[in-house]
């Protein structure tokens, strides 16, 4: 569940970020040892919140993506694999979004296998994990970062580009999360 002071896209989409980056500074990949460091994921959300702090550049993903095996980011297949975009591309916030280099190239693209890419369709991210995880309560925490921090920038800037970053939220609703997805 978000915190309190995530009450809005754009705070939200920080505050899961900040967990990444505690993770990161932490060396620890599984969610339980994050929890345990709820203040320096406050301290990173605080500093991301307020500008101290940037994330980095989404190429730093891309390198990673680029780097990493060559298997679906949702099963771990490594045959039948085909380009999964993240964020749908046939996502339409506004005329823009067919040619937008956000949205079409690697910033937004990952490997699935065709059966997880067809099961994903047109749904969002956190959409998608709170299916796939059987409505699990914490299927925001268990995306594989990579595939995250990816979908984090990149929604991020279709958020800005919609005009609706500060669009108010409820952080005392597991369910914020799927509002950071746009119904395609």
């Amino acid at each position: 569940m978000p915190i309190n002071g995530a009450n809005s896209i754009k705070k939200l989409i920080y505050y899961q970020y900040a967990k990444h980056i505690a993770r990161g500074i932490l060396h620890v990949h599984d969610t339980e040892s994050a929890k345990k460091h709820f203040g320096l994921i406050m301290a990173k959300f605080k500093e991301l919140e307020n500008g101290t702090i940037h994330w980095s550049d989404i190429t730093r993903e891309d390198k990673q993506f680029t780097q990493s095996e060559k298997e679906c980011i949702y099963c771990g297949k490594s045959d039948d694999l085909s380009w999964e975009h993240i964020v749908p591309k046939s996502l339409h916030i506004n005329g823009r979004c067919p040619t937008c280099p956000k949205i079409m190239e690697i910033h937004n693209l990952v490997w699935a296998c065709r059966s997880c890419n067809s099961a994903k369709g047109k749904t969002g991210l956190y959409k998608y994990y709170k299916r796939i995880t059987k409505e699990n309560e914490n299927y925001f925490d268990i995306i594989p970062p990579l595939l995250e921090k990816k979908y984090l920038k990149t929604i991020y800037y279709c958020h800005e580009c919609a005009g609706t970053l500060d669009k108010t939220i409820d952080p005392k609703n597991e369910d914020s999360y799927l509002e950071l997805d746009f119904d395609v």
